[in-house]
């Protein structure tokens, strides 16, 4: 299976992503966060780090959960700025 490469644009989606998980992480391990979404420390540790910057939605979905952050948070923090979103005519 061939991946379409990622855009700039998604890999800093990404890197958004991987930055907030890591602050609302807090001091809380990586190994007791993944288990309470249900997944491996492994994958959070992709995420947090950009290496897996598209997640699953539902991934993304249980690590909100389990950090205390609502979907409407992520999603306003993890978006393109208004700026960055080339307009189409």
């Amino acid at each position: 299976m061939v991946r379409t490469p990622l855009t700039p644009e998604e890999r800093l989606r990404g890197e958004r992503l991987g930055r907030l998980l890591r602050e609302a992480r807090g001091e809380r391990s990586m190994v007791a966060v993944a288990a309470s979404a249900g997944i491996s420390a492994e994958t959070l540790r992709k995420i947090e780090t950009g290496r897996a910057p598209t997640p699953a939605f539902f991934t993304v979905a249980a690590l909100a959960g389990a950090l205390g952050l609502s979907m409407d948070e992520l999603l306003g923090r993890c978006a393109p700025t208004p700026a960055a979103v080339p307009l189409i005519a």
